[in-house]
């Protein structure tokens, strides 16, 4: 594994100053070894010449040794292949000019959404998924060289872990305590997390933050997946009534009993919460019937 370290820095200002003093000088040294050769009409000074001219080689490879990183950048440097450590520090900085190549790394915050998958749940159920993930380069010698591109690799094994995630969890928790993934977005937001952190820890990218962004029932089953919810959500108001409905029954016969108010055998008590529960649980309006005669005789 290489790791990050620090690359020699010198600075920039002042190599470019002395630089550009060497081919500047040389440049003008040259220019009056010619000019003086012109007026005197002798033969330029050979030596002068070549001094001047490998003068101004010099100072132009110098020169190209400088570079510049910006903000939240880095420059990871390499010489005849061989990684000298990374430079990350804001401003105008020089090395050696032969080493090259100088990959330029962002280490900026960044984030991107995964296409819209297409997997299958635990149950077997199709779903359409797709997470939006936040990461960022925090070594960069890993990102550069232990991957052929790593923002190729944080795509692709983004969606890998989401495919995987997919299959990990039901869509829906048919068991009271049961992990999914539309009832758990907190936990399953985590567990995605985790996981694309292992994936991506080898290539020295640290993730912020993954959340879903989109999950929802292929178009084939979603019509069939809709009326099972409403179903059971039809069942679920359908106990709240009834447990409801009983309650006020109860509470309705211990009141008549407690304030005397008359008195009820079995079979007056059954008819009574019959009706009751026919008035409390109905979605529709009773119409009240009036009895003017006794309960046995009609």
């Amino acid at each position: 594994m290489i790791r990050e370290r620090e690359a020699i820095r010198i600075n920039g200002t002042a190599m470019a100053l002395i630089w550009l003093a060497v081919t500047l000088g040389s440049t003008a040294w040259l220019i009056a070894n010619f000019a003086q050769a012109i007026s005197t009409r002798h033969a330029p000074d050979g030596g002068a010449a070549v001094g001047a001219l490998i003068g101004f080689t010099v100072g132009s490879i110098g020169l190209a040794g400088l570079y510049a990183i910006a903000p939240n950048e880095a420059r990871v440097l390499q010489l005849f292949g061989s990684y000298i450590g990374t430079a990350a520090r804001p401003g105008l900085w020089w090395t050696v000019p032969l080493a090259w190549p100088r990959h330029t790394v962002s280490q900026r915050v960044r984030n991107f959404e995964t296409s819209r998958l297409k997997v299958n749940d635990r149950d077997g159920n199709p779903v359409e998924i797709a997470a939006v993930v936040v990461w960022r380069v925090i070594d960069t010698a890993e990102a550069v060289f232990q991957v052929d591109d790593y923002e190729n690799f944080v795509k692709v094994q983004s969606e890998a872990a989401v495919r995987n995630l997919a299959t990990s969890y039901t869509y829906d928790a048919h068991v009271e305590g049961e992990v999914s993934l539309r009832g758990n977005a907190v936990e399953v937001s985590a567990k995605l997390r985790t996981e694309i952190q292992d994936r991506l820890s080898r290539a020295g990218i640290e993730v912020i933050e993954a959340r879903l962004s989109h999950l929802a029932y292929a178009p084939e089953i979603a019509q069939a997946m809709l009326r099972r919810q409403q179903a059971g959500a039809v069942v679920a108001a359908r106990q709240r009534i009834v447990e409801g409905a009983v309650g006020m029954v109860e509470m309705a016969l211990d009141e008549l009993s407690k304030r005397g108010v008359v008195e009820l055998d079995d079979e007056r008590k059954a008819a009574m919460v019959s009706n009751l529960m026919v008035v409390l649980v109905s979605e529709q309006g009773t119409s009240p019937v009036i009895n003017t005669g006794s309960l046995y005789t009609g």
